[in-house]
């Protein structure tokens, strides 16, 4: 068992992991990134202001829980987003574009964790950032023309790349550390394209993985294993043959140092690479 410290929450959710059903308390590594973003915001004359909505809480919420089918396809799974994430301190209605109609609502917190996501593009008064639920690479619109939103800087990213069985930890263009790790089977591949770090989770009765890394992405193989949304994840794995091979569910296992390592440097929110 790793020695990490971590703050854990009171009580558990029932929550799937790479095909992986456990009861979880969550452990926020990082509530917030550690670097603020001091940018003033961008104000012009051409700034769009958002459709007003009446009934917030009839849209759906955008969690590792939820499908919406009209959310839009990120355009670009393959470049790293600068850092940049937001955290809404209200739910906050996301929008396909800027100027158009709401269909969801981002909530203040995922699977008990507070909600972090990384911003991908930018127009004034505006941001399009990752969001949770499937399909894969949904984006959304969100308004910055108020105070519903903290804003911050996460320092790393995480790329993953399958064919290699490599993970690495990079700030900036340097790479902190690699690793070797295991991937999804053929049969449940691990996804690729831009993610992030949703939440860290931890459950004490198992014993694989004394930490989970949720991802904002899910398997491709499967709609649902042992009941819950089958969320890829990190986490490590007692059998260190697993590293360089495809045998996992779709999650990514990693050894116990890189494991300590991201659940104690890698904030929420953090963009995810997988190639």
């Amino acid at each position: 068992m790793l020695s990490i410290r971590r703050r854990t929450w009171p009580y558990g959710v029932l929550f799937v992991v790479g095909g992986f059903a456990v009861g979880l308390a969550v452990n926020n590594i990082a509530d917030h990134p550690t670097v603020p973003d001091n940018a003033p915001p961008s104000t012009t004359n051409t700034v769009v202001v958002p459709q007003p909505v009446t009934h917030l809480e009839q849209l759906p919420q955008a969690t590792t829980y939820s499908t919406i089918p009209d959310a839009p396809a990120d355009v670009n799974t393959s470049d790293a987003p600068d850092g940049t994430v937001v955290h809404p301190q209200r739910p906050v209605p996301i929008y396909r574009a800027p100027g158009a109609a709401a269909f969801a609502i981002l909530p203040i917190r995922e699977i008990t964790s507070d909600t972090w996501v990384p911003v991908v593009a930018r127009e004034d008064g505006w941001v399009q950032v990752l969001l949770p639920s499937r399909p894969n690479s949904s984006t959304g619109w969100l308004s910055t023309q108020d105070d519903s939103l903290a804003t911050a800087r996460t320092p790393v990213r995480i790329d993953i790349d399958r064919a290699a069985f490599r993970l690495a930890l990079i700030r900036d263009h340097t790479t902190l550390a690699a690793w070797t790790i295991g991937v999804g089977k053929a049969s449940a591949p691990t996804p690729a394209g831009r993610t992030f770090v949703l939440a860290s989770l931890t459950d004490p009765k198992q014993t694989y993985s004394p930490v989970i890394l949720p991802l904002g992405i899910h398997s491709t193989s499967h709609d649902t294993f042992g009941g819950g949304p089958g969320t890829t994840g990190i986490h490590t794995w007692p059998d260190a043959s697993v590293f360089g091979t495809r045998s996992s569910d779709g999650c990514i296992r990693v050894p116990a140092d890189a494991l300590h390592r991201l659940a104690t440097d890698v904030p929420l929110g953090t963009p995810v690479l997988i190639h």
